[in-house]
């Protein structure tokens, strides 16, 4: 098939979204399938506001229009709501072509934490926004419970692998710093809550791979521990493999990769109890979920790190792909897939 994905998370970010389609894309090449991403790449973008590193295309209905007939798709998946999403769905809508869409993060609770909007009235723009996606793929169970409470439909979940050839045990890093070494891999902005982890009392080092809006201000608040900046593939492994425990403390993930990777690195997760570690983590065995992170950070480290290699082996991209692929819906089924009743309208933007 002729697949288009087009989304305004792409690369050069750093974040699971952009990992996810990364991968997606390459499966869906392995299995024989041809790929159009519609990205912000070569166009005209601006920085998102609090967020430099994410680039928001400039006017991109028409470029997005010319892309996807001259590809034309077998299969349209709308990744992401920014402006490149919303392009997408009014050429959808526009030409009566059937899509599928797809919630990465918890936009409302993220929007929330930086200005004082009311989340019920950011999801009340995402179910405009997904009103007509065929499939609305979600990486949890706890996240598609929590769309249908919240009045979207059609939710079905779409689950993530991770890369073990990469992600092992194999070599570790050698951090030369007081042990344990707890360690948090991640965009470093609000939304995180990485601040819960760093107020911790615990014994030996903290350490923080990534980089943010946020690095700035922690390093100074903070200057016992350890921010290391950006490590990709092998070195990032390599950090994973060489600390004790990875300490999730966002509240706001729908899934956190990053979790799989470090368990596939041989390392146990602490993490708080809520959407995306309880669907990652299997408490008391690859990991700890308690309110009182710290003491979840303690007992984790009693964890065997045999388990969670075990747990994320068994975890593949491959797989992840094909449940992709099987909610993807024809545009030839056009004629009797449109929204809900079976038809659409032009005016339905």
């Amino acid at each position: 098939m002729r697949i288009a994905i087009t989304t305004d998370a792409w690369q050069p970010q750093v974040n699971g979204v952009v990992t996810t389609l990364t991968r997606t894309r390459e499966e869906l090449i392995k299995m024989g399938h041809e790929v159009l991403m519609v990205t912000p790449e070569g166009r005209r973008t601006v920085p998102c506001p609090s967020y430099p590193e994410i680039r928001l295309a400039l006017f991109p209905r028409r470029s997005v229009t010319r892309e996807l007939r001259a590809f034309a798709p077998d299969c349209i998946h709308i990744a992401t709501e920014g402006p490149l999403g919303m392009a997408a769905r009014r050429y959808c809508l526009s030409n009566e072509l059937p899509y599928t869409s797809s919630y990465h993060t918890q936009f409302p609770e993220y929007v929330r934490a930086r200005v004082p909007i009311p989340v019920s009235w950011t999801y009340a723009w995402l179910r405009r926004h997904h009103r007509h996606s065929q499939a609305i793929l979600v990486p949890t169970e706890a996240v598609q419970t929590q769309l249908l409470r919240r009045g979207f439909q059609r939710v079905h979940v779409w689950s993530r692998g991770v890369d073990t050839d990469v992600f092992k045990p194999d070599v570790a890093h050698d951090f030369a710093l007081p042990r344990p070494i707890w360690i948090n891999v991640g965009r470093v902005s609000v939304e995180k809550n990485i601040e819960a982890f760093l107020n911790l009392k615990l014994p030996g080092s903290k350490v923080i791979v990534g980089d943010g809006p946020d690095k700035k201000r922690l390093e100074a608040l903070y200057p016992d521990c350890h921010f290391a900046g950006y490590r990709f593939g092998d070195e990032l492994a390599a950090y994973l493999a060489g600390a004790d425990v990875f300490v999730f403390p966002s509240r706001t993930d729908t899934f956190g990769l990053v979790m799989l990777e470090a368990m596939a690195c041989g390392l146990p997760v602490a993490a708080f109890p809520v959407t995306g570690p309880v669907d990652v983590v299997d408490d008391g065995v690859t990991g700890v979920l308690n309110e009182d992170l710290a003491h979840a950070s303690e007992q984790a480290l009693t964890l065997d790190s045999a388990a969670c290699l075990r747990q994320a082996r068994a975890k593949s991209w491959q797989a992840a792909t094909l449940q992709f692929a099987e909610r993807l819906a024809p545009c030839t089924d056009a004629a009797t897939a449109g929204s809900i009743d079976g038809t659409y309208s032009r005016n339905r933007v």
